[in-house]
């Protein structure tokens, strides 16, 4: 095959990494015209908005109609995606976490040709050194800390340290096993829980043991820190609520960087207000953006993130290094890195 193929950009991406795709093959007709899209509030921004013009949209909709790849979903056009991009064949998407949202708007029923691929794997260190920030954040006692220096007040205090602490980690893929890894160089002990774990290699995954999900009770009862970032299904929804977290040791620190559908978050709440809970750092949360009236916006054991600790100065380059590859892959007619699946969204 030597007919080109139109790929069009949807979402910011700077001029070199544009020109990176561009140097793939002769064959792709890259498209990028950044009137047309919105513009990035900061780098990796992939969610922001854009009014065009009358002139200026039905110029996107003629793109969108020959467009037979597409970087990043569109966010202008999510509901009537299928109807305006007919040639569609691939979506390569900037996030990992894609699976609900395509079940929401039905894409894999109404476009049940088109592949859609994750950026699983991008986001891993991101996330990994978030994690790290929260274990060290509470265990050094940062809150207190700052409130002392607030307050210009001096007292002595003693902190922990991480070596032999717990770290249980529910969702041991690509951004688990970076999890797992940096928590083994600050010398904690890690259980990892995994949908599947028969020949799982556990030094590769960065792993001291790990368990089916049946047994989350088990390590949840030694988790002294607890990372979840499963994916958002029907089975994870709401995994952790109030008994399981009665069942994590007194003073436990929770982080989340999954969905925030993963757990129960009036019970979250609850396990922090009464003292059970020693500390959460949420990136993730039931409602985004997290409401004014959220009590966790004042608890001083809590750390709200706006949905950033994946996000990097260096994301759209790893998207690039990804999606480069992909495209080699989909003109030689290869399997493509990271495609989702629509039955287990993820």
């Amino acid at each position: 095959m030597t007919e080109s193929v139109n790929l069009l950009i949807a979402t910011y991406l700077e001029p070199e990494y544009v020109e990176r795709l561009r140097a793939v093959n002769p064959r792709l007709n890259v498209i990028y015209e950044p009137d047309l899209i919105p513009t990035s509030r900061y780098p990796g921004d992939h969610y922001n908005t854009i009014q065009r013009t009358p002139e200026q949209e039905a110029r996107w909709r003629e793109l969108l109609a020959t467009a037979e790849i597409l970087f990043d979903f569109d966010p202008t056009h999510r509901p009537d995606l299928p109807e305006l991009a007919p040639r569609l064949r691939w979506v390569q998407a900037t996030s990992a976490g894609i699976g609900q949202f395509v079940r929401r708007q039905s894409y894999d029923k109404r476009m049940p040709n088109v592949v859609f691929t994750t950026a699983s794997g991008v986001h891993a260190r991101p996330l990994a050194d978030f994690c790290a920030l929260a274990m060290l954040m509470f265990a050094k006692k940062l809150p207190q800390t700052l409130a002392s220096q607030r307050a210009k007040h001096w007292e002595r205090y003693a902190g922990t340290d991480l070596v032999d602490r717990a770290l249980g980690i529910v969702g041991v893929g690509r951004i688990g096993s970076e999890v797992a890894r940096t928590a083994r160089a600050l010398g904690m002990r890690v259980l990892g829980v995994k949908r599947t774990v028969a020949s799982a290699d556990l030094a590769a995954l960065g792993l001291d043991e790990l368990y089916a999900p049946e047994q989350l009770p088990d390590v949840l009862r030694r988790s002294e820190y607890l990372v979840l970032i499963a994916p958002h299904t029907d089975a994870t929804e709401h995994m952790i609520g109030a008994a399981e977290l009665a069942l994590l040791p007194r003073g436990a620190v929770l982080i989340n960087i999954g969905r925030g559908a993963l757990i129960d978050e009036p019970a979250l709440i609850a396990a922090l207000q009464s003292g059970h809970l020693g500390g959460a750092a949420l990136d993730v949360f039931a409602e985004e953006p997290l409401p004014e009236d959220s009590p966790l916006w004042d608890m001083p054991n809590v750390l709200v993130s706006p949905h950033s600790g994946s996000t990097s100065d260096r994301e759209n380059a790893r998207l690039t290094d990804l999606f480069c590859e992909n495209l080699r892959r989909f003109l030689a007619g290869q399997p493509l890195l990271n495609v989702l699946d629509t039955e287990q969204l993820y």
